[in-house]
């Protein structure tokens, strides 16, 4: 017999499954899930995933074999955390909190990833902030049988790009697949609305669904501001908008609402923002679409356009999107620091895979499997599931990676693009003025906020406090804190960074 001992996930392809493995269409969603991935590993075992489309993690225990399978999705849209206790039992779950209560978990802080969070904003890599709690990484499964535990890497990027396609020829093949993809995205009896901001991706998800409804979220400071552009965006396509304005007192009051449910520290200021619009958005529906995973499979950060003048160089220092502080300076502002404790040696072992690939590859390799499942989808994930609310993002699926991986990389990025095939591919369906528009990101005010005594008061008293003086030499951060105050606007992303660590730790450990 085979038991589900955790789930969490939407599977993408369920009706294929459902006729290939005779599970009936008619169940409820949780029945049917349960039933093909039941099904799914009597059939295909522990390569399963292979036949999978969607955002998984799950554990299943065969008691036939006394063997506990667990896997986590190829991209890692969805988490899955282990422990191995003294008495050598392994505790696991989707969630961080399905192990800390339970019998034989020791609760102690892992330090030093708090040297790699510094440069990062974010805990990539296996190790938590939590000592001896793992993240099953991406694209790997783990076998627990007789008290031994073996984790074996089951899919991994790979790139082969064919050089005898047209510009339109890849935006066709992108188009079509989305195209077949979108159906599986919702089922018949499911309702939805859409994320919406002033970029591609999210309004090319839109443009390919039937979504009535749009969110978005905006500021009274109108340079940061995306809200118009999404609004003309959905009346273009003939779509309602929920606009949720964010106050700067809403943002910094809710920031220790955030770091207890992401459950790690999490110092991209976007993730604030992204949880008050989740928790809007849950008023009036259940599921959303979301346009995550766009930028890192085909170009899209501005970044990319470096990558050739980079060339070998990127083994030396590129760790993906975020390096925000140097080793000198974290060394100079933390009270136990280990130089043999750096950023770079998480990917040491991904730029030996990726020897003979193109520097943009390699960029945007890193970012897909350290970045997306550090940042991006963790906050995705974490966020909507605090709100009550459950998100799905189209673009990110096997096969629209699979384009991706056999792309050139002058499809991706050029000089006066990024993002070329899949705005072209957008082109199909909205204005070229939208499909090509600059590329904004999803900003927030912090930078102005944070300097303003009005809003700054838990920043300036967190920097003070016991908490800080426990890790960090206090005159150096505060040092830090007052030259960003006085015009460095720079130092934000520093401020912030250490706020945010303080505001986790305080939630879990005081």
């Amino acid at each position: 017999m085979i038991t589900i001992k955790a789930y969490r996930g939407h599977i993408r392809n369920w009706e294929a499954l459902c006729a290939e493995l005779s599970v009936d269409p008619s169940l409820s969603r949780e029945e049917r899930e349960a039933e093909i991935l039941v099904k799914a590993y009597q059939t295909w075992g522990h390569e399963m995933a292979d036949h999978m489309h969607g955002m998984f993690a799950f554990a299943l225990y065969d008691e036939e074999k006394e063997e506990l399978f667990c896997l986590r999705d190829q991209f890692g849209t969805k988490p899955f955390y282990y422990y191995e206790t003294e008495d050598h039992r392994l505790l696991f779950g989707t969630m961080i909190r399905d192990i800390l209560e339970q019998p034989g978990f020791d609760k102690e802080l892992n330090e030093k990833m708090l040297q790699l969070y510094l440069s990062l904003t974010y805990v990539a890599g296996e190790e938590t902030f939590f000592a001896g709690l793992k993240k099953l990484l991406p694209g790997h499964y783990l076998v627990f049988k007789d008290g031994k535990l073996e984790i074996t890497r089951y899919w991994t990027p790979q790139f082969a790009p064919q050089e005898d396609r047209s510009l339109e020829d890849w935006a066709e093949e992108i188009h079509s697949t989305l195209k077949s993809i979108m159906p599986e995205v919702l089922a018949a009896d499911e309702t939805a609305e859409s994320f919406l901001s002033g970029g591609v991706d999210s309004s090319y998800v839109l443009a390919m669904s039937n979504v009535k409804a749009v969110d978005t979220c905006g500021y009274e400071e109108p340079r940061f501001d995306e809200s118009g552009l999404a609004a003309e965006t959905a009346k273009l396509l003939e779509r309602d908008c929920n606009r949720c304005l964010i106050t700067p007192e809403q943002y910094f009051e809710i920031v220790p609402w955030v770091m207890k449910n992401m459950e790690q520290p999490l110092g991209d200021a976007s993730a604030i923002a992204f949880a008050i619009a989740c928790r809007a958005t849950a008023e009036h529906t259940k599921i959303c679409y979301s346009g995550e995973g766009a930028d890192e499979f085909f170009g899209g950060y501005n970044m990319y356009r470096n990558a050739e003048r980079y060339g070998e160089n990127l083994k030396t220092f590129y760790v993906g999107n975020t390096n925000i502080m140097k080793e000198d300076e974290k060394q100079r502002i933390l009270k136990n620091y280990d130089e043999k404790v750096l950023p770079i040696g998480l990917v040491k072992d991904l730029y030996e895979e990726m020897e003979g690939l193109d520097p943009l590859t390699k960029m945007s390799n890193v970012d897909i499997q350290i970045w997306l499942e550090g940042d991006i989808y963790l906050n995705v994930d974490k966020m909507s599931t605090a709100a009550g609310l459950e998100i799905r993002m189209p673009l990110t699926d096997r096969r629209i990676f699979d384009i991706a991986s056999r792309m050139p990389s002058r499809f991706k990025v050029n000089e006066e693009q990024n993002k070329v095939a899949l705005r072209t591919a957008a082109a199909k369906v909205l204005p070229e003025e939208i499909a090509f528009r600059k590329k904004l990101g999803f900003i927030v005010p912090i930078r102005i906020w944070m300097a303003d005594d009005r809003y700054n008061q838990d920043v300036r008293a967190k920097f003070a406090g016991e908490t800080a003086e426990k890790f960090f030499n206090k005159e150096e951060i505060q040092a830090i804190f007052d030259e960003y105050v006085g015009g460095n606007s720079d130092n934000w992303r520093k401020v912030w960074t250490i706020y945010t660590f303080l505001v986790w730790y305080e939630e879990y450990f005081n």
